[in-house]
């Protein structure tokens, strides 16, 4: 049932917003020059995947996750972006090519040694990440890999149709702030 809403909501959802994606992807030509940003994460069952999204830092910022990077590598419209959580809309594509799911864990980084750890003791990776879920609505980030991976465990135990639609209203009406940036 997920799946199905999964499908046609990021179906919508890329048809819906279509004419607005292009008009962030012409201003993040101005910002970066390269205004997709594409990295490889942990999938469902530690399979990597490409996840896509709008780039909200400069085109040479390390691959880290966000709360080990500067925040002077984030662009002024890449602050907007993040600031509204348009960044994430590109990753409507994944939801759509089945690698992602509107609600599930956020997908870490192969280099989040500990994050990974604590994600398999809990079997986090039995399930598609998610662009939301109920760890980004509570602002529990990737810097507390414990509590992340006990928080998406309550998650999958407790998901229902009724939170699936909780999560991603929460997160459209701006519940949680998503990753953090570290102060360097």
């Amino acid at each position: 049932m997920i799946r199905f809403f999964d499908f046609s909501l990021s179906l919508l959802g890329l048809l819906f917003t279509f004419p607005f994606l292009v008009v962030l992807y012409i201003i993040g030509l101005f910002d970066t020059g390269s205004p997709i940003f594409t990295q490889e994460r942990v999938g469902r069952n530690k399979k990597p995947f490409t996840l896509v999204k709008f780039r909200t830092m400069k085109v040479d910022t390390a691959s880290v996750a966000s709360h080990l990077a500067n925040t002077a590598s984030i662009t002024p419209f890449g602050g907007f972006l993040r600031k509204t959580k348009l960044d994430e809309l590109p990753q409507l594509w994944n939801v759509l090519k089945g690698e992602m799911s509107l609600v599930g864990p956020r997908p870490g980084l192969f280099n989040q040694e500990e994050l990974t750890y604590a994600r398999e003791a809990k079997d986090i990776y039995s399930v598609r990440p998610g662009i939301t879920g109920l760890a980004q609505v509570n602002e529990i980030d990737m810097s507390t890999p414990e509590l992340l991976a006990t928080t998406d465990r309550k998650m999958i135990e407790t998901l229902t149709v009724a939170n699936y639609f909780k999560y991603i209203v929460m997160t459209v009406t701006g519940s949680g702030s998503g990753d953090r940036v570290g102060k360097r």
